[in-house]
């Protein structure tokens, strides 16, 4: 008797078809985008349909984002920063019990920006409706491309000590003569976190032009070499955050691998794809996963802060993404083991019952929103795939994809997980 067909192989032949089709016609990016959005998407066990899941919920962020207007950093001046209008500035907040005035409207707007453009794209690539990735590209172009409003790319700003940042206007003429010594911290290249998801979301957008979008590659080619360059006289910040061996550390190499993997294909980061993406892949392999990760699968970096719960998640959220992006078909990151026991493997095996029940947490409890814990972990639907774990989609899918604290909102470090599942539409 014949095997019948498989509904996912047969649906992915039908988008095949219909995507090469298309292209023998000549249809544009966009129509062709849309013909792809048309394609019915099978989900399995392990590999759950993301589409059909967030549907209504990309779409309602997308509507909301449409009547958003670009807030580039121009717009947001501090006096005591001593950098220009175009470079990014935020002030560590205070940890004490005393009102904070630390400067941060650079970051809050970067991951309003981190939200919108990915929920756009996401929304574009359901639908096809030109509208969404239309006004994504108002907020690329403001951010990365006219010079005026541009974004210099680099975080050699973020997170000023506090000793550094004057608390008064009457101050800024003393904290601009500073501006020799006055200097970012290396936390603060966590800040620039939601520029992974940018980088990932600017392939589906397919009806940008191809200007804007060579533009805004080279843009994050420069932010890739601002990480990578070793040539800097000084303390590097991001070298420091590359070395810190906690999620500072994960979000380093989260930060590197996006730029690389958008760039690789044009070779805007002045390497070939190979050595580029496999640098980072050693680094990995070589270094982060030994001090990162215990034999057992823990994090002991993460447990020893103020909210070691949320550390950990938001670090296995990022390192299961770093493996979205290095893995190839012919060398997957996810299956790499070191001999003494450490791996991506152990570690989701270990944090997944903690997961599925926050009061199973053997260490202490996170001093602030640990109730609105452990959210929607991307980290499960992607292991799901990687290694075949049913029970890792299951719990995923039950899980809150939005919680309402901004705080912990930014230790999701992926809010569109469709954009990682899906393959963008060849252009």
């Amino acid at each position: 008797m014949p095997t019948p067909p498989n509904p996912v192989t047969r649906a992915s032949r039908r988008r095949f078809c219909a995507l090469s089709a298309g292209a023998a016609l000549g249809w544009s990016p966009a129509a062709r985008a849309a013909a792809f959005a048309a394609q019915p998407q099978a989900g399995t066990a392990t590999r759950p349909d993301v589409a059909a899941i967030d549907h209504d919920r990309i779409l309602a962020a997308a509507e909301r984002y449409l009547t958003l207007e670009p807030e580039p950093i121009t717009l947001l001046l501090c006096p005591r920063s001593p950098g220009t209008a175009n470079e990014y500035y935020s002030e560590r907040e205070a940890t004490t019990g005393a009102k904070s005035v630390a400067f941060v409207a650079h970051r809050d707007a970067l991951f309003s920006l981190g939200l919108a453009v990915p929920a756009l794209a996401a929304a574009y690539a359901l639908t096809g409706d030109s509208r969404y990735a239309n006004h994504a590209g108002l907020h690329l172009r403001a951010w990365f491309v006219t010079p005026k409003t541009r974004m210099k790319p680099s975080m050699d700003l973020a997170q000023a000590p506090p000793a550094a940042a004057k608390t008064t206007v009457a101050d800024a003429a003393e904290a601009h003569t500073e501006s020799a010594v006055v200097s970012g911290s290396y936390q603060g290249i966590l800040e620039a976190l939601p520029l992974v998801e940018i980088a990932q979301a600017l392939p589906f957008l397919t009806p940008l032009e191809e200007t804007d979008r060579a533009a805004v590659r080279a843009w994050f080619a420069e932010y890739y070499h601002w990480l990578t360059d070793r040539r800097d006289s000084g303390p590097r910040l991001a070298a420091l955050a590359r070395d810190s061996r906690n999620h500072h550390a994960t979000s380093w190499l989260l930060q590197a691998s996006a730029c690389a993997y958008l760039a690789a294909p044009t070779g805007d980061v002045g390497r070939s794809e190979d050595n580029a993406l496999g640098s980072l892949r050693h680094l990995f392999k070589s270094t982060m996963l030994r001090a990162q990760i215990s034999p057992d699968g823990y994090f002991p970096h993460e447990i020893t802060s103020q909210t070691p719960y949320r550390d950990s998640l938001f670090n296995l959220d990022m390192l299961a993404a770093v493996c979205q992006l290095l893995s190839t078909r012919l060398e997957s990151v996810w299956d790499y083991q070191l001999d003494e026991g450490p791996s991506m493997r152990a570690a989701v095996a270990y944090y997944f019952p903690f997961i599925a029940d926050r009061g199973r947490w053997p260490y202490r409890a996170d001093s602030s929103h640990f109730g609105e814990l452990p959210s929607r972990r991307v980290s499960l639907l992607f292991a799901a795939r990687a290694y075949q774990r049913p029970e890792y989609a299951g719990l995923w899918k039950t899980l809150q994809p939005d919680p309402p604290s901004p705080e912990v909102q930014r230790t999701l470090p992926i809010h569109q997980p469709l954009l990682w599942v899906r393959q963008p539409p060849a252009i």
